[in-house]
């Protein structure tokens, strides 16, 4: 595996991270829930509130601060991939498909998404097309064509 794709491979995972920073922080209210189910043991603060009464909005900032941070090296990976790769063509199809079944992952663990079959079969035609632009050789040109193009 060349080092332009695994760039890429990196690229679309953070983009899921990015994405899933963003629900976090601009959501519904996943924060609190989380919350309120990880600390369902503890007890209330002095006020007679909860703790996740004013702990979810750190959270959300935080949330906030790392969809930027995602974002910035996301583009730095896409970026270094777009140079690494033989095409652009092969860093985009890669960056998206990992994009995809990364946002697929992460969705199914933290949210509990189910996708229908009909998302799966759309991305495993992608994967398909995936596998044939990396299985294809990069085309060089003879000395002979290239006298011809000038």
């Amino acid at each position: 595996m060349s080092s332009g794709s695994v760039y890429a491979l990196l690229a679309g995972f953070l983009g899921a991270a990015a994405s899933l920073s963003a629900k976090l922080s601009l959501g519904a209210d996943y924060l609190r829930d989380m919350c309120e189910s990880g600390l369902s043991g503890w007890t209330q603060t002095h006020g007679g509130t909860s703790a996740c009464d004013w702990l979810h909005i750190p959270l959300r900032l935080l949330c906030g601060g790392l969809l930027f941070t995602c974002n910035a090296v996301m583009w730095t990976f896409f970026s270094k991939a777009l140079r690494h790769c033989s095409s652009s063509a092969r860093a985009t199809v890669t960056t998206t498909a990992s994009n995809f079944v990364s946002s697929a992952v992460l969705g199914r663990l933290i949210f509990g998404e189910s996708h229908a079959a009909l998302w799966w079969a759309g991305i495993s035609l992608t994967l398909c097309g995936l596998l044939v632009l990396h299985g294809s050789a990069p085309r060089t040109l003879s000395p002979e064509e290239g006298k011809k193009d000038k």
